[in-house]
């Protein structure tokens, strides 16, 4: 697992902070011991600014979440990957499909969107990737599972999966089933946790088998394992319970 770096920390879960104090807050996280980050939005910062704090901190940010919209759009698409770049990031990642998109019709425009999007991140030194729900998982047209309209209609050359574990549990899939389906397309890994009762809870602190999941995910090709909480009573105590779980677990390199 040496070559796994991390964890890294999907600052969505600390987005109420970040509204209020952008450099505060990654001085926290940064403070809790991480070295990456995932972004899920700039909070007022143009991306050259943004990189300025992240390098003050030395943090880097090897995600960011960039809507389907953006990313089927070539001048908003472009964009959005040239902010990546200026960032440091090595992934681009769309968080969800479209609501009005949920059809396997759909899915088969995702599906041709990300590969789109895909061959000019590429070719900018980018990877694209996409972020799953338990929608994208669970039987919709004539029983078809989107998620299998999403890996079989996408190169794997162009785009990657990042693989929320939270989400697949939900939809009654296991995360397993996936990495073994599909390895290597799995760089990415949403380490969130499930109560018993269903609603998020800080990671280690519930349901998921995360010593099996991690181990699995890792010989599946996992490069970056990413600590999310989606309603995190305290965002900070969330994120640091996150840290010292996975560090517990052997899952934290030391800052270089």
């Amino acid at each position: 697992m040496a070559d796994v770096a991390g964890p890294a920390l999907q600052l969505y879960t600390l987005r109420t902070l970040l509204d209020r104090d952008v450099e505060g807050t990654l001085a926290a996280v940064a403070a809790i011991g991480y070295r990456e980050v995932e972004l899920a939005g700039f909070h007022g910062y143009e991306a050259q600014a943004l990189r300025e704090v992240l390098d003050r901190l030395e943090l880097r940010a090897v995600a960011g979440h960039v809507g389907h919209d953006a990313l089927s759009d070539p001048a908003r698409r472009d964009a959005a990957l040239t902010e990546a770049l200026v960032l440091g990031q090595s992934f681009v990642v769309c968080p969800a499909a479209p609501e009005h998109l949920r059809s396997a019709e759909g899915y088969r425009r995702v599906a041709a969107d990300l590969t789109a999007a895909g061959e000019v991140a590429l070719g900018m030194g980018l990877r694209l990737a996409y972020h799953n729900h338990d929608f994208d998982l669970t039987p919709g047209d004539g029983g078809t599972v989107p998620y299998d309209i999403l890996l079989a209609d996408t190169d794997p050359e162009l785009v990657a999966f990042e693989l929320d574990l939270y989400w697949a549990v939900v939809a009654g899939v296991d995360p397993m089933a996936l990495l073994a389906r599909a390895p290597g397309r799995f760089p990415l890994v949403h380490v969130k946790d499930r109560a018993a009762d269903g609603a998020f809870t800080d990671v280690g602190a519930g349901t998921l088998d995360f010593p099996r999941l991690l181990a699995a995910a890792t010989a599946a090709g996992a490069r970056h394992l990413i600590v999310e909480h989606d309603a995190p009573a305290d965002p900070l105590a969330s994120a640091a319970a996150g840290y010292a779980y996975l560090r517990d677990l052997g899952q934290v390199t030391g800052r270089s």
